[in-house]
């Protein structure tokens, strides 16, 4: 079983640092890190490293997390063919002896998502796997009757169990992806820069039939700071990609039916957040949220980096 690891990093050398000796230790059999155009020294630093299971792909500027992922995928597949792709941001990694548990496992289905945990041990939130909320009638109705995140997220229990659990998807931290997953969903969406882009390929996987489980067993450790204060993304910025991109996932968790009656409802509760921000950055979050519904209405991924970033400003 040949395991190539694929780590993205974006100026965050020191984390990139704590990763890459813990991958290091892992038994895996290539590490090939994406950097973004780093200017923090992390090129510098990689270019030091003489294990020679690392490659590093150097990017001419920052295309997010998602042109990150895609790169690496595409670089892991044709320069080594493995077996098994494993999937991570510069600032998570696998804690000790989750690799070797892997291999242990033979597993049979062909995406398999780690437990994912802060460093204090606690749950990583925006890590949890999930089962789509449309795939069936009793977890719609748990969903649109008040069960918010919980009704279609894999819960604490989960995690506190040594069984593997059926899922439809998962981020890309501490993500395995078998080479007959990647042949059939091809490679994630490197148009759409950041949030959504895991979860609107992983959907994808399961639409073509590659079976996905969450292994409580494998762990791994996401030392990140928190995304969003209450329902507002820091920076400003990071608004526009969110919701555009969500609206693309609704469309292929929901379908061509009830799709557009989701979104006629999402819509104006994505409109009234923001409400407690002071009258400058309430102006441009929602404006940013007009920019994303428009764009992605139209299916434009297209939009410079450059402009939502002094629209933001």
């Amino acid at each position: 079983m040949r395991i190539a690891a694929v780590v993205v990093t974006f100026n965050r050398r020191t984390h990139l640092q704590v990763t890459v000796a813990r991958l290091l230790a892992e038994p895996l059999d290539h590490i090939l890190i994406v950097d973004s155009g780093s200017t923090d020294g992390s090129r510098a630093w990689l270019a030091g490293q003489t294990d020679p299971r690392i490659t590093v792909v150097e990017m001419a500027h920052n295309g997010g997390g998602a042109l990150g992922f895609e790169t690496g995928m595409r670089e892991a597949v044709a320069r080594f063919d493995p077996d098994w792709l494993l999937l991570m941001d510069d600032d998570a990694r696998p804690e000790p002896g989750a690799v070797a548990a892997f291999r242990a496992m033979a597993p049979e289905a062909d995406v398999v998502a780690g437990a994912v945990r802060y460093p204090d041990g606690t749950i990583c939130d925006m890590n949890r796997p999930w089962i789509n909320p449309f795939s069936g009638p009793s977890i719609f109705l748990r969903t649109l009757l008040g069960g918010g995140r919980e009704a279609f997220h894999v819960g604490p229990a989960d995690y506190a169990s040594e069984q593997p659990k059926t899922i439809h998807g998962a981020s890309f931290v501490g993500l395995f992806l078998s080479r007959r997953a990647v042949a059939a969903g091809g490679y994630p969406d490197g148009r759409m820069f950041i949030y959504g882009d895991d979860v609107h390929y992983t959907l994808g996987l399961s639409a073509k039939g590659m079976a996905s489980i969450f292994a409580p067993s494998l762990r791994f450790e996401h030392d990140c700071s928190t995304l969003a204060r209450g329902d507002v993304f820091r920076p400003l910025w990071k608004t526009y990609y969110h919701h555009r991109n969500l609206w693309r996932v609704y469309r292929r968790a929901a379908g061509p039916v009830l799709f557009w009656p989701l979104i006629a409802l999402m819509v104006p509760k994505w409109m009234m957040k923001g409400g407690n921000l002071p009258p400058d950055d309430r102006r441009i979050y929602r404006h940013l949220i007009r920019l994303a519904i428009a764009d992605a209405a139209r299916g434009n991924l297209s939009r410079p980096h450059a402009e939502i970033l002094s629209r933001a400003d």
